[in-house]
């Protein structure tokens, strides 16, 4: 997840493999992982935050995100997650745009969120949605 996350993410200090390995021990995170990305979420019921989705750069735009994302929200559901929220940095079109076509909606804004390597700073858009329900079975409710 490391080496994913410092691929994805070149912009920004990448996170560890210590701290991966720490996330991933915590009860309250949920992981899904494919070999070309991973989405992180730490859950505080009935709220959930995505902490990070990392996709490698050669895969993206292959409906990978997308996958991960839908994948989760199952996991999240069956937790007691009904909403997901989540802070992107406001230069990160693509992300948004994404995020943006999967339901969420932005509800906030951080003025000089993210710090970049060089000292460099960029605004965080926060964006929030709803999880669909699960039926006892673990299909989606309508």
């Amino acid at each position: 997840m490391a080496r994913i996350h410092a691929a994805a993410f070149m912009s920004q200090r990448p996170w560890s493999a210590e701290e991966f390995h720490r996330l991933r021990d915590d009860p309250m995170v949920t992981l899904v992982t494919r070999p070309e990305g991973f989405a992180l979420f730490r859950s505080v019921p009935p709220e959930a935050e995505l902490l990070t989705l990392a996709v490698l750069p050669a895969h993206r735009r292959q409906g990978i995100a997308t996958a991960l994302l839908a994948e989760a929200d199952p996991l999240l559901a069956g937790a007691g997650i009904t909403s997901v929220f989540l802070e992107v940095a406001a230069g990160n079109t693509a992300a948004i745009a994404l995020y943006d076509k999967l339901g969420f909606q932005q509800t906030g804004h951080r003025a000089n969120y993210y710090r970049h390597p060089d000292g460099t700073r960029d605004d965080a858009v926060l964006m929030a949605r709803q999880i669909p329900a699960q039926s006892p079975n673990g299909l989606r409710k309508s």
